[in-house]
Order: C-alpha cells, then sequence, then structure tokens
C-alpha cells in the first residue's frame, strides 16, 4: 500500500451535461384502485354534492363561531361550536380525499388533455422505452 493518490486519469470523465437520476424501471400494469379491500366504486360513498353540503356547514359555523363571542352567547354554545367546526373540518377532510381517489382512479389510464399541444410525460416516457434496443435479444 501506498499513500501516493490514485492516478487521476484512470477517473471517467464527468460530463456536466449528464442526467443523474438513474433509469426507472418501467411500469407495471395495473389494475382497479383498492379500497378497503375491494375495488374503489364511485357509486358507494359520498359524492360531489354530499361534499359541498358539508363545505358550505363548515363555512357558516366558521363564520358564526367567533361571532357567537363578540355576541356574548353562553360559553357553552361557543364550545359546542368550536368543536363542530373540528369535526366538521374532519369529516371534509376524509370527503376530499375520498374524492380525490375517486378522480385518480378514474383518471389510471393515459388520456391525452383536451388543449395539450404537446406530449405528456407518460407518452414521453412510451416513446423512449419503444426507441430503447431490446437486450433480451439472443441471436448467437
Amino acid at each position: 500500500m501506498t499513500d501516493q493518490p490514485a492516478d487521476p486519469s484512470s477517473e471517467p470523465p464527468f460530463d456536466p451535461r449528464a442526467d443523474p437520476t438513474p433509469p426507472r424501471r418501467p411500469r407495471p400494469t395495473t389494475g382497479p384502485v383498492q379500497y378497503k379491500g375491494d375495488d374503489l366504486e364511485a357509486e358507494r360513498g359520498p359524492g360531489l354534492g354530499c361534499f359541498r353540503f358539508q363545505v358550505a356547514i363548515l363555512i357558516f359555523f366558521i363564520f358564526l363561531t367567533p361571532l357567537s363571542v363578540v355576541w356574548n352567547w353562553p360559553p357553552i354554545v361557543s364550545t359546542i361550536l368550536l368543536f363542530s367546526v373540528i369535526g366538521l373540518l374532519l369529516v371534509t377532510g376524509q370527503t376530499i380525499i375520498f374524492l380525490l381517489r375517486l378522480v385518480s382512479a378514474d383518471r389510471r389510464g393515459r388520456r391525452r388533455p383536451l388543449a395539450s399541444g404537446t406530449k405528456t410525460v407518460g407518452e414521453l416516457e412510451d416513446a423512449g422505452a419503444a426507441a430503447a434496443p431490446d437486450d433480451t435479444d439472443d441471436t448467437h
């Protein structure tokens, strides 16, 4: 062993334009989105009308709670309104998460945006995978 530094000419050249991220594995074809062990169905669960109703009540309670203090309502009423706001935030948050899962399940297929003039990321990945040579060809 020597204390001499390694020969710098033995290191590969550094290309500042090279992409440092490793290539990704191809995405497997997935089935329907699972929710609580079953396929996610739009007909089951809350809809957009239910969510809008929850948001309207939540906004009403958010404005009414501080006004109840200004108007000198009994403290128990203000307390009930405050805990109602917290409960409605929880329920409304869970509903929006469920609705976002429905939207993502619906958009699982690769559809081109209507106003897009350029290729989507998924289309670029598919084109790159199709253009790459197939290394599994064994013609020796």
